[in-house]
């Protein structure tokens, strides 16, 4: 497989203005409102199969995203399961995990702590890319008619209203032009070609995926993931002083914009540049959920070596690589 980076930083989605979540929320609702809801396959934790297209024309569908270590995910998770106890006869309810450095075993046991009935499913990066999640939580409401119409991150009175009205149309639906079924690609796995163009000839290169916040963010929710960010940039700041690898660092699109991307740069000094992954299509294609990850690349352009937050032995690696 190959991946064609020119292409994919070009075809990159604009930022979105404000920095709060609801602000994030309202930019990806200016293109998602009035479109055709996703035709996503979603298989919950419990094994349950969930087509969301079998619901569009017969009943509404509430997809919310969240996260386990999500501050406010936390706080709304109560409101959430009181939601779908009052219309679970009336709205496909579905608690979409972004799947973002989160595994089905800390999903489970969130589960179980608060209290959550509904269907959950473990995104793996396509339904986010469809919806063009760039918050957690984030509310998408579809009617009907198979039509979003809401998306929001506050648990708050358009919510609510948006939901009553969904519940309660019983309007006959028009018929549905349905966004098409995205096909999940195949992440890269070791050994597949990376497109040669985008590489210098003959020189390995080193992807630093990241999010700007993890350090500061997750110390309290997730602070040994807080410590790998911390350990991961500093050593690759000092390995990327060696010139015979080239260095980038990628951040997700989660909570993050092009300004908070530069403002990391320029406060952490990462020793190498930054771009924000705007479509989430790199993170993707790499298959790369959890933050700090590192894919390394050899001189022929083939994927060497892809290490997680667990890894200790980036140094190594990258001595390997030359």
């Amino acid at each position: 497989m190959k991946v064609l980076f020119a292409l994919l930083m070009l075809a990159a989605l604009p930022a979105f203005a404000g920095d709060d979540g609801a602000s994030r929320a309202r930019g990806v609702g200016q293109r998602l409102l009035s479109q055709p809801g996703p035709a996503a396959t979603l298989t919950s934790i419990d094994g349950e199969r969930i087509e969301l297209a079998r619901y569009y024309g017969k009943q509404p569908v509430y997809l919310k995203f969240w996260a386990t270590w999500c501050v406010p995910c936390r706080e709304q998770m109560p409101g959430f399961e009181k939601i779908y106890q009052q219309y679970k006869d009336r709205i496909a309810v579905v608690a979409v995990n972004a799947g973002f450095s989160d595994k089905e075993p800390e999903v489970r046991a969130f589960r179980e702590k608060y209290g959550i009935h509904m269907p959950i499913v473990i995104d793996d990066g396509s339904l986010a890319g469809q919806l063009n999640l760039r918050v957690t939580p984030m509310h998408v409401v579809i009617g009907r008619d198979g039509r979003i119409v809401h998306v929001g991150h506050l648990d708050d009175e358009a919510l609510h209203k948006a939901l009553d009205k969904a519940a309660n149309d019983k309007s006959k639906p028009s018929a549905l032009a349905l966004a098409p079924a995205v096909a999940g690609r195949a992440a890269l796995k070791v050994g597949d070609a990376v497109d040669a163009k985008a590489f210098k000839p003959g020189k390995p290169r080193a992807l630093v995926f990241f999010s700007p916040w993890c350090e500061s963010y997750l110390s309290e929710t997730r602070p040994a993931v807080a410590q790998a960010c911390a350990r991961v940039r500093e050593e690759s700041a000092r390995l990327a002083k060696n010139k015979g690898v080239e260095w980038q660092a990628i951040a997700s699109p989660i909570w993050a914009n092009e300004k908070e991307v530069a403002e990391y740069g320029a406060s952490r000094k990462p020793g190498m540049p930054v771009m924000l992954d705007k479509s989430g299509e790199l993170f993707r294609a790499f298959g790369v959920r959890d933050i700090p990850s590192v894919v390394l690349v050899d001189a022929r352009g083939r994927v060497a070596r892809v290490l997680g937050p667990d890894d200790k032995d980036l140094s190594q690696a990258v001595q390997a690589l030359k």
